[in-house]
């Protein structure tokens, strides 16, 4: 085991998809956890929006994996359950370390996980989530304000799923300045793209196609007007490039108008048109459909995410996976947890 073993209590906001597989992946693989990493996490509330699930000693696998098969309504638990609680109320009163914030995005306020968020640093509490919204919206203010409150603010999961993209680019580049970011990341538009380019179906067949997989919502507003895209360009700007911009700073465009003539021309031409977000040192931040050549590293299909980072020495590294995913965004969440964990241990040593 590690030395200097460090015990990690969280409060789990959001028991939806990816609050849920939170906790299988915690469950599962708790004791290989505390072999290889000297990390032991106790989940010790989960709030949800009907109340919340607490035990201060630490909700065990068999409790979380009851909860996890029950669903709906969690604070009906016999022996934990708080109906009516809420998860400010949870933040407040639950002695934790950790705050992982799930919830579902909301890009006009960002609530209510902006305020999961900001309770949590008032109270010492370290935060991970995987909610773009309040990111898109005040990532420079939320930095500021962990940093005030000497707090630790991680949200890997909100770019690329559970494929590392901001770890890549802070850790793997270190030492080597990012000039430009450029990637396809949202996995909805890039299907509708391919299937309007590889299949000749016109947007709109594409985009039912997406929604009977359940790769696009009903409203699909968020990925197909370029949303969800511009929300993760301004968290790699802020986060990579020290770019202290928001959502209304990006220069947006989504894919409703792309034809399939001009799909056929593109073909002509060797290229494809997907739709791009992009960061350079100095421009605004963009998110619009372009032409690519088909040779291109980012020239990717279906639903994978792909970003290249144009670097000053090691030139343009491209890093590509799924971009989505229950179980690939919650391994986004342990990771940060680990990485959490590491600088705790390392404050202890020193």
């Amino acid at each position: 085991m590690w030395q200097g073993e460090v015990g990690m209590r969280i409060i789990l906001i959001g028991f939806g998809v990816v609050g849920k597989s939170v906790t299988a992946i915690i469950a599962r693989r708790y004791s290989e956890r505390v072999k290889d990493y000297g990390f032991n996490p106790k989940i010790v509330a989960i709030v949800d929006v009907d109340g919340a699930v607490i035990n201060p000693r630490g909700l065990s696998a068999e409790k979380l994996e009851t909860l996890r098969q029950k669903g709906f309504p969690i604070s009906k638990d016999p022996e934990f359950g708080h109906p009516g609680m809420s998860a400010l109320d949870v933040i407040e009163s639950v002695e934790a370390e950790v705050v992982v914030e799930v919830t579902p995005v909301n890009i006009k306020n960002g609530e209510p996980a902006m305020s999961h968020i900001t309770k949590a640093f008032k109270t010492g509490k370290h935060v991970v989530t995987t909610n773009k919204g309040p990111l898109a919206l005040a990532l420079p203010a939320l930095m500021e304000l962990a940093e005030y409150n000497n707090v630790y603010f991680r949200f890997s999961g909100t770019v690329g799923g559970g494929t590392p993209m901001l770890e890549f680019a802070k850790r793997c580049l270190a030492g080597d300045k990012i000039l430009a970011i450029k990637g396809i990341l949202n996995g909805t538009t890039n299907y509708i793209l391919t299937e309007m380019a590889q299949k000749r179906v016109t947007f709109q067949e594409a985009l039912s196609n997406a929604q009977k997989l359940g790769y696009a919502e009903t409203d699909p507003t968020m990925d197909v007007e370029g949303f969800d895209t511009a929300c993760k360009i301004v968290i790699l700007a802020n986060w990579v490039m020290n770019r202290k911009v928001t959502l209304r700073d990006v220069d947006r465009t989504g894919i409703r108008g792309v034809t399939l003539q001009e799909l056929d021309e593109a073909a002509k031409r060797g290229n494809t048109i997907k739709l791009i977000g992009a960061i350079d040192g100095e421009g605004k931040p963009t998110v619009k459909p372009m032409e690519i050549p088909k040779t291109s590293p980012l020239c990717v299909s279906g639903v994978l995410n792909a970003v290249t980072f144009h670097t000053e020495f090691a030139g343009e590294q491209t890093l590509v996976g799924k971009g989505a995913g229950g179980v690939e965004t919650a391994s986004a969440v342990l990771r940060d947890l680990l990485e959490i964990r590491r600088r705790l241990a390392s404050k202890m040593l020193s």
